[in-house]
């Protein structure tokens, strides 16, 4: 785990653009999910062998979906996020972002994805929960890596921090787990991917929010709930890390 270069200081306060609605970037915005849309999608399939199951879920549950969803994924690759736009089709979504690579090189790139920098102090919470709650109204999409931090090809499953399972509690909306896991390359991936695996992406049904317990105990229990079907769908035994993160 490498923290990102440090090329700028960031300011995050009240008057912080957390959704930024001028007219260039919405644009540019635009204009990279069309990249992705269009590029992404056709390489990640050859780059990485990859492979998406149970997208028949999403169709599935469709009228459940249409609301918006908290979409839950381990944290393994730089391109991950990415590859569950993939697995969503079409969609735009958002996720909070470590203010610290908001000052890297990749910032403009986290931002126009849908990257919200998440404040440091607490007065600054409220303009941040609010461009959450305005995403909510426009039924947005949402996506969380709980474990916090990219760990390449990893496969145990880490805990999770819970504050994103708030979310799904306060608007009442459901998380979809999503799982990463590799498979041993085969074929021509023998030659040109012989040092590195293969990427499989698994869907599981949704899990609604218990709205009958406490906000915290009921961000406990998705955030529990959620960690378990994620171990289960990488098909993994014996994972050696707790759901608890914070």
């Amino acid at each position: 785990m490498f923290p990102p270069k440090k090329e700028i200081d960031l300011v995050i306060d009240e008057n912080y653009p957390f959704l930024d609605k001028s007219f260039g970037f919405r644009l540019r915005s635009a204009l990279l999910y069309l990249g992705i849309f269009v590029i992404v999608f056709s390489i990640s399939p050859i780059r990485f062998g990859l492979r998406i199951e149970g997208r028949d879920i999403l169709k599935k549950h469709r009228k459940l979906l249409r609301n918006g969803a908290l979409t839950v994924a381990n944290h393994i690759h730089r391109w991950d996020f990415l590859i569950i736009l993939q697995a969503i089709r079409y969609r735009r979504s958002y996720f909070p972002a470590w203010a610290e690579n908001l000052e890297g090189p990749d910032r403009t790139l986290i931002r126009l994805a849908g990257g919200i920098p998440v404040p440091q102090d607490i007065h600054t919470m409220r303009p941040f929960n609010r461009a959450f709650e305005e995403l909510h109204e426009k039924k947005k999409w949402l996506h969380v890596f709980p474990e916090g931090s990219n760990w390449h090809y990893f496969q145990p499953i880490r805990p999770f921090k819970k504050g994103m399972f708030t979310l799904a509690y306060r608007y009442n909306i459901p998380v979809i787990p999503m799982a990463f896991s590799f498979r041993a390359p085969g074929g021509i991936y023998k030659i040109f991917k012989k040092n590195y695996p293969l990427i499989t992406l698994r869907i599981g049904e949704p899990i609604l929010p218990d709205l009958s317990k406490s906000r915290r105990e009921a961000a406990a229990l998705l955030r529990e709930q959620t960690h378990r079907k994620i171990v289960e769908l990488a098909g993994i035994t014996d994972n050696p890390y707790p759901c608890e993160g914070d």
